[in-house]
């Protein structure tokens, strides 16, 4: 009898291993995929049975959690949606985060460890934490200036503080209110399925997810190399520039919208815009200068994130010359972002450096205890401080007396450059409006704010009177905003 006992003793013995055995297998190796099947519920539950963290402007939340009283309980919020979906995006319960909502997602779903107030033990527990809260650096008046400014057009803006790197606004339209997607019900899908087909793509961050030819406000990156290569030692001196001017190898001849543009200044030339001169500058400073100095300014750089994503600027440096000329007036294959061509601006109001940009200023705590600050931001070297120096006086003309006089402020010393970039083919589609500048008050010691403005629907003119005439009033706008308010300590 004693033998059966042992023997039934061992099997449950063994079947006890063996649970043990599937249990832990099931525990360690297999815990993935069951945590990652669709028909797992779960992590959904756990992820929305808390509020979401705040994302701020200007101290206050621009983002909310509503409790739904469902099984996915918290749903998110927005005040003023369409005015702060480029930076925000939209965090939903059916098609995930987007934007801040998704970069900074760890913290404001309160999965970061840096939210533990002991990070080093932050993954023994499993229980979920509050979410922190994301300080962005936006202004909100300079937000909405850019707003109310662009309208109902088809554009985008991009401001930051020349010094810090500090993004002030970043505006796309049209735009949309991220509400309409935070649920899973069949309000979102229809909300989903008709922003998605839209053909102006209001879902498209357009300031730093689309690149356009920037057209004549390259001319500032051209202009630069040609005073940093010694192509150009005095910008007053006439140049031997042709007009019309063939493109080398080439029959074709490349002209201007004014008149006045042969054998122009430097400085006449960038008042005026002529497309020549800045041609025939970037033949002679040559293919690898061009690149090399338009690389210092950020093009062609991957992985710059803001921390989001921004889709990478272009200018290709080609052999050819003729497609040489063409690149250096903003055309053929070269590309920027809005936020880029604003960081150019910033290059030149910063006497030549330029910081990284940035839109996080700090990370805190739902106590408002802070956790992570931006921290100092790398300067880049992008000219020398004389270049910068001949850079303003040029661009400070264009606004004086140049194309570029809608984006005046009385009291204010303002520099700019307008722009007007052809596309499509043939050049058949409608030219986009351009306009960048910086801006100093009466008392700011430097400049305050540089602004890209891109207006895609512009007035069908084609020359770049008309980036003067529809984009720069919307950096104008902006500018005020940020002048009106008193710098940050």
């Amino acid at each position: 009898m004693t033998r059966y006992i042992r023997r039934a003793a061992a099997f449950c013995a063994l079947l006890l291993v063996a649970l043990l055995v599937n249990t832990a297998r099931l525990q360690v190796l297999q815990a993935p995929a069951y945590g990652g099947n669709p028909a797992n519920r779960r992590p959904a539950i756990a992820r929305y049975e808390r509020p979401r963290g705040e994302i701020l402007v200007g101290g206050l939340p621009v983002t909310g959690s509503r409790d739904t009283g469902e099984q996915l309980r918290y749903e998110r919020t927005y005040t003023e949606g369409p005015l702060y979906a480029p930076v925000t995006g939209f965090a939903s319960q059916r098609y995930g985060t987007t934007f801040l909502e998704h970069a900074e997602d760890a913290v404001l779903s309160g999965t970061d460890p840096m939210l533990a107030s002991f990070p080093l033990f932050a993954g023994a527990g499993r229980s979920r934490r509050t979410g922190g809260d994301v300080v962005t650096t936006i202004d909100p008046a300079a937000q909405r200036a850019a707003f109310a400014a662009l309208g109902p057009r088809k554009g985008a803006v991009a401001a930051v503080e020349p010094a810090t790197g500090r993004i002030l606004a970043l505006v796309s339209t049209p735009s949309y209110d991220p509400a309409e997607l935070s649920g899973n019900g069949p309000a979102v899908a229809a909300a989903w399925a008709r922003l998605t087909s839209d053909p102006d793509q209001p879902l498209l961050n357009r300031a730093v997810r689309r690149t356009y030819p920037p057209g004549s406000t390259f001319k500032v990156v051209t202009a630069a190399a040609a005073l940093e290569s010694g192509v150009v030692t005095d910008p007053d001196a006439r140049t031997d520039s042709p007009d019309p001017y063939r493109l080398p190898g080439s029959t074709t001849r490349l002209v201007n919208e004014g008149e006045g543009c042969r054998d122009a200044s430097l400085r006449q030339a960038f008042t005026f815009s002529c497309n020549t001169v800045f041609a025939k500058l970037g033949v002679d400073v040559g293919a690898t200068v061009m690149r090399e100095t338009a690389e210092r300014f950020g093009f062609n750089e991957s992985g710059l994130r803001i921390p989001f994503w921004v889709a990478r600027s272009t200018f290709d440096a080609t052999e050819d010359r003729a497609q040489l000329a063409l690149s250096s007036i903003g055309q053929f294959n070269t590309r920027a972002t809005p936020l880029q061509m604003a960081m150019v601006a910033a290059a030149v109001a910063g006497g030549g450096q330029v910081p990284a940009p940035y839109l996080v200023e700090r990370i805190t705590r739902p106590g408002g205890a802070v956790v992570a600050t931006a921290g100092s931001r790398p300067l880049r070297q992008v000219m020398s401080p004389a270049t910068a120096a001949r850079l303003r006086e040029l661009m400070y003309d264009v606004v004086a007396e140049g194309t570029g006089r809608n984006a005046a402020i009385p009291g204010a010393v303002v520099g700019g450059k307008t722009g007007t970039a052809q596309h499509g083919v043939g050049n058949s589609g409608t030219p986009y409006a351009w306009f960048i500048s910086w801006a100093q008050g009466a008392r700011d010691v430097v400049p305050r704010v540089a602004v890209a403005v891109v207006v895609e629907d512009a007035s069908a003119r084609r020359g770049d009177i008309s980036g003067g005439g529809t984009a720069a009033p919307v950096a104008r706008a902006v500018m005020e905003a940020v002048l009106r308010t008193p710098p940050a300590r």
